[in-house]
């Protein structure tokens, strides 16, 4: 049993390390874009295609099918562009293990988590309250799922749009590679 569990330790020390070493060479790009206003930016485009996602879902009934594919798959090309890089710029603080965070990036992942869940909470409250009104109608269970799916996707980017939007700008210098400084 212990070798079992000393592989399986092993096996995620190993991992860490990988995670570790996809983070430094991920701190390195869009080192221009570690800006306060750069993120806000990014934030809004997530929250963008949030909200085509989200519009999407509630004319399901009203639009042709084709134009409800092509608001779908923009909300999420549109939401994937700023939330992919937005990630990024915040250095996966929103996900990552807690080992590679400092005690001050804990406390920001732990404040954001706590207020993305009651967010997720509502939305989910939200999503029922919708189910709900539109029950009895033919396709009110694509429609009540629909419009689910676009709130899950909301919520999940919450964490990395909360961080993206309060994080204060970045010290230049700790993206100094070794012999580019003093």
């Amino acid at each position: 049993m212990t070798t079992k569990r000393g592989r399986l330790a092993a096996y995620w020390e190993r991992q860490l390390d990988r995670a570790e070493e996809q983070e430094a060479q991920r701190a390195l790009k869009l080192r221009a874009w570690r800006t306060r206003r750069r993120r806000r930016q990014l934030v809004g485009l997530t929250a963008a295609g949030d909200l085509i996602l989200i519009v999407a879902a509630a004319l399901l009934e009203l639009v042709p099918n084709w134009l409800f594919i092509v608001l779908w798959v923009a909300g999420f090309v549109v939401a994937g562009t700023g939330f992919i890089p937005q990630r990024i710029v915040t250095g996966k603080m929103s996900d990552s293990f807690s080992r590679r965070l400092d005690e001050r990036e804990r406390e920001w992942r732990h404040r954001t988590a706590f207020l993305a869940y009651q967010v997720m909470i509502y939305l989910m409250l939200i999503a029922m309250v919708y189910e709900l009104a539109i029950n009895r109608r033919p396709d009110g269970a694509i429609r009540g799922v629909t419009m689910l799916a676009a709130l899950i996707v909301t919520g999940s980017t919450l964490p990395s749009m909360i961080l993206g939007w309060t994080l204060p700008d970045d010290d230049p210098e700790d993206f100094l590679e070794p012999g580019d400084g003093a």
